[in-house]
């Protein structure tokens, strides 16, 4: 077929299809207007009473009607009296009220449409009053299965459905009760249904969430699962928009791991999908949480979440698909739904890991939060004093447990400092680049007589930096400073803003955080006193870029990634760095150098005198420096 060939045939068929779509739209438009016309001349006809116009539009009214009884038959065939009789209603909503939340419960779809928690004010700048999980009209719950009936095999969405309940529209615990239930049912047929039964606990955030199929056995179909869907957008909560996105995201758990994975965070869309078991799912933000945990495990999951505008009254729109295992004999399957904030030692008691919810950080981080800064936290919390005293103390607390790693690591400071002109004179001995390596073994030997360590000034500041990055990750973290005041800063959790900026900076905001200022200054005087007790380096080469890095960078780039995060967190490294510049002050006082040269002295003598066997390290970087010689030599002589 050759080129004029194809070209005509598309011609041929971009006109059939334009006159196919011409005359569609307009015999559309003829219906219509014969609609319209036939509408008008019946109204005539009723005000001038003709009969032949008056029955020829109640014989079209009655077809209609035919026509919708008709459809009305089929559907009753096809789903039963039962069934279609639940797809129309009115909405109507439910309330329970235990200690801790207000959770509204709809018989539209049987599902949880909002849950208010009491204890927790909502701080963003769009809303007030109490948290509200849900959005307004955006919870979704579904449940999908198969029923056989009259033609076949037909397939069920709770969610279009309006159950029966007999509960009232508002109950509360008195004393006496423990519990409550609202029953939920959608029934199939004058004996069998299908029933969410909820159980709420008065002093719990979790409840329970049954799902009962009663009489269904020869109905439902001979499916292996059934498929959940779980929706609801997430209002914002907290006063940045940034840190609340960034700690809002879908987290779910392995059944038998002790981690929690999530899908990412993003300030557009994510998705994933697990093609393995799930023990449960949470639509997690950076304070509280809904969790849906299946007593059996989930068995695949498709999960996604939208994220809004910063602009906007929502953060994040979550969808979830679940699949659960299902057999028709088996008439009960229980999962939970957990409500509530991301407390540590709430989410604990569960014992299903919902505490890794809340990120403190894995390995050495994580235990450091858990074995020390929470339960030190949770002990000076008992005392019912002001959060920021609580900071206070603890950062105390902290620095008494790290005390002798930080006199150690000033202790080589100052010996490296006293040692500094020994050093210059053997740079000065080996200025040539060939004499490197007696050079380095000069030093080892200088810093073996003097007993110094050249790393112990820097191990001691290794071995404190998991404690530096654990409460980098604790204080955001912790819903127990939010909306805690504390000096100018009405939000511990929260940034402090003394001045509202009119403009936005780049990698900074729109607004001045007070303590974040003061952290950075506190940050600059403090290396300024800590290159002032160590041995002058100007000469040595990328130490001037390495002070500068200290003095300015470091604290400039704090001050910006910091003035939007939890003002607890800039309070506590300010605190850190004033005590820090105390003890530095403390040290110079206590450590008198001449009596420290003087003992260094003493114990080089007395090494000289006795000699000890070298050490199988030392003999090994002894070998190595001699390796290192022969083959600077060989590249000479080629």
């Amino acid at each position: 077929m050759d080129k004029n060939t194809v070209v005509g045939l598309i011609v041929i068929a971009a006109m059939l299809f334009g006159f196919s779509w011409y005359s569609s739209n307009q015999s559309k438009k003829f219906a219509e207007e014969k609609r319209i016309q036939d509408s008008i001349a019946y109204v005539k006809a009723l005000e001038s009473g003709e009969p032949e116009i008056i029955r020829s539009a109640e014989e079209d009214s009655l077809s209609q009607q035919a026509q919708t009884q008709k459809q009305d038959s089929l559907l009753v065939q096809q789903f039963g009296k039962s069934l279609v009789a639940a797809r129309s209603g009115q909405e109507h909503t439910y309330k329970v009220e235990n200690d801790f939340f207000i959770i509204t419960f709809s018989n539209k779809g049987g599902k949880v449409v909002g849950v208010e928690l009491k204890d927790y004010k909502n701080y963003s700048k769009f809303s007030k009053g109490n948290v509200q999980l849900y959005a307004p009209n955006s919870a979704r719950f579904n449940l999908e299965f198969f029923i056989n009936h009259g033609l076949g095999t037909v397939r069920i969405n709770t969610e279009d459905y309006y159950f029966t309940t007999d509960s009232p529209e508002s109950i509360t615990f008195n004393d006496t009760e423990t519990q409550q239930h609202v029953s939920m049912k959608l029934h199939v047929d004058s004996t069998s249904y299908m029933e969410y039964l909820y159980t709420i606990h008065k002093d719990n955030y979790m409840i329970d969430f049954d799902v009962r199929f009663v009489n269904m056995e020869q109905i439902l179909s001979n499916q292996s699962d059934v498929v959940f869907s779980w929706s609801s957008i997430a209002p914002q909560h907290e006063k940045g928009f940034k840190n609340e996105n960034n700690a809002t995201t879908i987290s779910y758990k392995y059944p038998g791991d002790k981690s929690v994975e999530n899908i990412g965070i993003s300030e557009g869309s994510k998705q994933e999908v697990v093609n393995s078991q799930v023990q449960w799912i949470a639509f997690k933000q950076q304070f509280f949480s809904s969790i849906f945990i299946a007593e059996n495990n989930f068995q695949n999951v498709d999960l996604q979440f939208d994220t809004y505008a910063p602009d906007n009254v929502n953060i994040k729109k979550f969808n979830a698909s679940l699949t659960s295992d299902f057999d028709r004999n088996t008439p009960e399957y229980n999962f939970h739904f957990y409500y509530g904030p991301n407390k540590y030692a709430i989410l604990k008691k569960y014992d299903i890991s919902t505490q890794r919810l809340i990120p403190l950080g894995g390995n050495i981080i994580g235990i450091v939060n858990r074995a020390l800064v929470i339960p030190v936290f949770d002990w000076l919390e008992k005392t019912g004093m002001n959060y920021g005293l609580i900071i206070l103390i603890l950062t105390f607390i902290i620095k008494i447990i790290i005390f002798p790693l930080t006199y150690k690591s000033y202790l080589s400071t100052a010996k490296m400092r006293l040692i500094k002109p020994e050093m210059d004179a053997l740079t000065a001995k080996y200025p040539k680049q060939e004499d490197a390596m007696k050079r380095q073994q000069a030093m080892m030997a200088l810093y073996k007589q003097a007993g110094v360590n050249p790393m112990g000034g820097c191990l001691p500041l290794l071995i404190q930096f998991p404690i530096l990055i654990a409460m980098f990750r604790f204080f955001p973290a912790s819903i127990e400073l939010r909306g805690q005041p504390f000096l100018w800063a009405d939000d511990l959790s929260s940034y402090d803003s003394i001045l509202q900026l009119p403009f936005n900076i780049p990698f900074y905001g729109d607004h001045v955080s007070l303590f974040t200022l003061l952290m950075a200054v506190s940050m600059h005087i403090s290396a300024r006193i800590n290159y002032a007790v160590q041995p002058d380096t100007s000469g040595q080469p990328g130490m001037g870029m390495m002070k500068g890095m200290m003095l300015w960078v470091m604290p400039i780039m704090l001050l910006a990634i910091f003035n939007n995060y939890s003002s607890g967190l800039s309070y506590y490294y300010l605190l850190s760095n004033m005590i820090t510049m105390g003890q530095t002050f403390g040290f110079r006082y206590i450590v008198n150098d001449e009596k420290l040269h003087a003992r260094m002295k003493q114990n080089a003598a007395k090494k000289s005198a006795k000699p000890k066997k070298k050490s199988k390290w030392q003999q090994r970087y002894e070998e190595m420096i001699r390796e290192q010689q022969r083959q600077a030599q060989n590249s000479r002589k080629r």
